[in-house]
């Protein structure tokens, strides 16, 4: 019973809130505190803190949080995955309905669009990530790394997945603190 209670007090606020993170909280607080009483106000003003503090959507890391507290690794797993939920499920709906329209060239026409940015914004994400490695590791690791997964990934045809598992390993033993 607890975990349906777990999945329904963090997929309700997610279904109906509008807004993002900041603005399902209140509605998670009612939830958790009010309607269940799992936690205080004061140590939902803690969760809420710690939260902020730490990257990433809010609304995931206060999931996690709450779950585990209340009923350990299967109790965060499914409040997380309440949390993402409703996002998942309109986006199989947007999806779907992107497929069957597929042929429609108003559809193709946004598809026209969209890739550009995507391109954009991905190259704008490359650059951040290269000037955090030169001012973390350095020029000469950096484009190590580099040089080693664009070999890795276009002479082998190595699984990206397992390229940055090596680029995290070879981080972990060579380059850790």
């Amino acid at each position: 019973m607890i975990y349906w209670q777990l999945f329904l007090a963090f997929f309700i606020p997610n279904i109906i809130g509008y807004g993002g993170g900041p603005a399902i909280i209140p509605l998670i607080e009612n939830e958790v505190v009010g309607h269940y009483g799992w936690m205080s106000a004061e140590h939902f003003a803690q969760t809420l803190a710690l939260g902020n503090a730490l990257p990433s959507p809010i609304a995931t890391k206060m999931a996690g949080y709450i779950g585990f507290d209340v009923a350990g690794t299967p109790g965060a797993l499914i409040a997380v995955f309440a949390t993402v939920a409703p996002s998942l499920m309109l986006m199989l709906v947007a999806l779907g309905v992107l497929y069957r329209f597929r042929d429609s060239i108003k559809v193709k026409s946004m598809s026209q669009w969209v890739r550009p940015v995507i391109m954009v914004l991905m190259g704008a994400l490359v650059w951040s990530f290269f000037q955090e490695g030169v001012q973390g590791p350095g020029l000469w690791q950096t484009l190590g790394i580099g040089a080693v997964a664009a070999i890795l990934l276009m002479g082998t045809r190595l699984h990206p997945a397992f390229v940055v598992c090596l680029g995290l390993g070879y981080g972990a033993l060579f380059l850790g603190q």
